[in-house]
């Protein structure tokens, strides 16, 4: 295998069609685009399925029916169009089918803009669609990533039989880097639990409803089963330059890939700083964060939103180490040098006010 200049868009839509993706169902917005034309050019070229839907709406149910026929099955879109797939998503969810989800996030609320932004958060990672469910959610920060965790998404998803998610900001869709694809994968077999037909044995049975109430339940306690062993197996991050810190910065993304050049300035100056990025959304890492906790002086939480995973970090850490945030909104980039600032304002105030957002722009507090 050699090294290939990939769009970050190609790499996870090649990466899906050789972890033997089947079928494809997507509609074009941007910043993903690239990948509905990738897998419109590649599927039809190894007999599977493509197809460009109607709407985003019709692109989701026809993931569950593939998905409910055991077919290795997948989408992707950006912010509003995923919007329109949350009420796919919960039947799914309910119905155990396993899915990949692609959301390449741009500047919101509404229509937005087109920028890269990870306002995204909430919706994915708390559930977005009605009901007690949960999907794993996955936060590439390289190209290369975009490539492994699409592979470990169909893994984890046909694992569990849950939807997995990749979440990335348009940025990452849109950057080209150095990356290794991994070699063609044979399609699955069919698993036993799917709509194939019933010749030769008792058919099976691929639903979301449960009139009954205690049915409801106890369907209800089963998937929290799973979920938790979910977290209890599936956390990752990765610790940058942790060993000695004494501020730390949590984020994801291109968020943390800012930071990790902040982190390197700061560092040249003597500030001992580091960046714990979480690679599951859910399952949290929240062991880590939890250490961290016990041994570095402030955290501060960068993010290209108005303060969402913040929530998560103030939950975890519990008041153990003071949170302050720092995040840019509407597709804006933070640079470099504006988190440093953050981090050395952190640092000095032993991270007991909220770093806010830029100085030409209102703070973007969240309350403790």
């Amino acid at each position: 295998m050699a090294i290939e200049l990939l769009k970050g868009n190609v790499a996870f839509a090649e990466a899906a069609v050789r972890a033997g993706c089947e079928a494809y169902f997507g509609y074009p917005i941007t910043p993903q685009t690239e990948a509905l034309e990738h897998m419109a050019k590649r599927m039809p070229e190894l007999g599977r399925v493509f197809v460009q839907a109607e709407s985003e709406v019709a692109a989701i149910n026809m993931v569950y029916g593939a998905a409910a026929a055991g077919m290795r099955t997948m989408t992707s879109s950006s912010s509003p169009g995923v919007s329109l797939m949350m009420e796919g998503l919960s039947y799914m969810a309910g119905s155990e089918v396993p899915a990949v989800l692609v959301d390449i996030m741009r500047g919101g609320p509404g229509l937005g803009n087109i920028a890269p932004a990870q306002s995204d958060y909430l919706q994915i990672v708390k559930g977005g669609g009605h009901g007690d469910y949960r999907m794993i959610v996955l936060a590439p920060a390289t190209v290369q990533e975009m490539i492994d965790l699409t592979l470990l998404a169909f893994e984890l998803a046909d694992r569990y039989r849950v939807v997995s998610v990749l979440l990335a900001d348009g940025s990452m869709g849109q950057m080209m880097e150095g990356a290794e694809l991994p070699p063609m994968r044979p399609v699955a077999e069919r698993p036993a639990w799917a709509l194939t037909g019933a010749r030769g044995r008792e058919p099976n049975l691929v639903s979301s409803i449960h009139l009954d109430p205690e049915e409801e339940e106890a369907f209800n306690l089963r998937l929290q089963a799973k979920f938790a062993e979910i977290e209890a197996r599936e956390a990752r991050h990765e610790a940058h330059r942790l060993d000695d810190a004494c501020v730390a910065v949590v984020a994801f993304g291109t968020a943390a890939r800012v930071a990790k050049t902040a982190i390197a300035g700061l560092r040249a100056e003597g500030l001992a700083v580091g960046l714990l990025r979480p690679i599951t959304l859910w399952p949290y890492p929240e062991d880590a964060l939890c250490a961290l906790a016990e041994r570095v002086d402030a955290l501060l939480v960068v993010e290209m939103n108005a303060g969402q995973m913040v929530e998560d970090v103030r939950r975890i850490v519990a008041g153990r180490v003071p949170v302050s945030f720092y995040g840019r909104t509407g597709g804006v980039m933070p640079m470099p040098e504006e988190i440093a600032d953050a981090i050395r304002e952190t640092a000095s105030a032993g991270g007991k006010a909220d770093a806010g957002g830029p100085a030409d722009a209102p703070a973007q507090e969240v309350p403790a």
